[in-house]
């Protein structure tokens, strides 16, 4: 590994910092946390087209924050393999009303916006949304890094290899870690996040990845701390589950939990999830298994 831009808090049992600054409010990073998504697509791989109408996302939305989110990931636009590009006139119609309603409707909740739009998430952020959510680590929105600069919003950098449409045709690393922790050290430096403190990181489970990568990047998930951010899992029913188990999305809750639990148990911070209780209960399960560590 080349470059440690950051010193993370190693007498940690969980996370790197203990708080994070997201738009007006204060996340608690004590302990892991969940980030609970809810897409507004025709077209994700597990839950598109579900959430079509307002009573429909309220209703998604108050399970997700009953059962424990403390943050809510709002996707309108899919980023599957293969998955067709959407205009950004699209994009909005479908944020906007939505960010809105929740903010009005959960004042307390955190609102992330997964976009990666400059311009979306500038007007995102000035409605109320506490993170932004970038797929392509600034690869996509030259005007990305500028303007979340400016702004209070925490900022996922995540890394991806190629675009949705193309990722999967066959990624080839010599060493996957390596290059996605050269890659965050190189964005981090970048004017926009040079010195912003509420970064998030994501080394982007599937996206750009063979299964064998992800099973690499969850096994060293830990070594992405060494920047001092909270690192990002987002496994929850994907294929790096599916492709070992021959399982299906909607078949993949157990797989999710067990893999949840491994990303927990090295170092990740916040998991991104469909199942907001499944993955708060291993939060549980994981936090009195290091503390029982602690205490002996």
């Amino acid at each position: 590994m080349e470059h440690k831009p950051g010193s993370p808090d190693k007498g940690t049992a969980f996370s790197v910092s203990a708080t994070l600054q997201c738009g007006t409010k204060l996340l608690d990073l004590s302990a892991p946390v969940v980030m609970g998504i809810l897409n507004v697509t025709p077209d994700s791989f597990y839950d598109g087209g579900n959430y079509k109408d307002a009573d429909n996302l309220l209703r998604k939305a108050g399970k997700l924050v009953k059962e424990g989110a403390a943050i809510i990931d709002i996707g309108a636009v899919s980023t599957r393999p293969g998955a067709a590009e959407v205009s950004e006139d699209e994009e909005k119609s479908r944020l906007f009303p939505v960010i809105e309603a929740l903010i009005e409707e959960f004042p307390d909740a955190i609102i992330s916006v997964d976009t990666f739009r400059a311009g979306i998430a500038r007007e995102c952020s000035q409605m109320g949304a506490g993170i932004i959510n970038d797929i392509s680590g600034g690869q996509f929105d030259a005007g990305m890094f500028e303007m979340i600069g400016k702004q209070d919003a925490a900022y996922v950098l995540m890394h991806i290899k190629g675009k949705p449409e193309t990722m999967q045709e066959n990624p080839v690393y010599d060493d996957v870690t390596k290059e996605i922790y050269n890659y965050f050290s190189e964005q981090l430096k970048k004017p926009g996040l040079s010195g912003k403190r509420n970064i998030i990181l994501d080394p982007g489970f599937g996206f750009g990845k063979s299964v064998s990568d992800n099973y690499r990047l969850l096994t060293d998930l830990n070594k992405f701390r060494d920047f001092g951010y909270p690192v990002l899992a987002g496994i929850s029913r994907k294929s790096m589950i599916n492709k070992v188990l021959g399982t299906k999305p909607d078949q993949a809750l157990n797989g999710t939990s067990v893999l949840n639990t491994i990303a927990l148990l090295n170092g990740a911070g916040i998991l991104r999830v469909h199942d907001v209780k499944e993955a708060m209960e291993a939060i549980k399960l994981v936090g009195a298994l290091k503390q029982s560590g602690l205490n002996t």
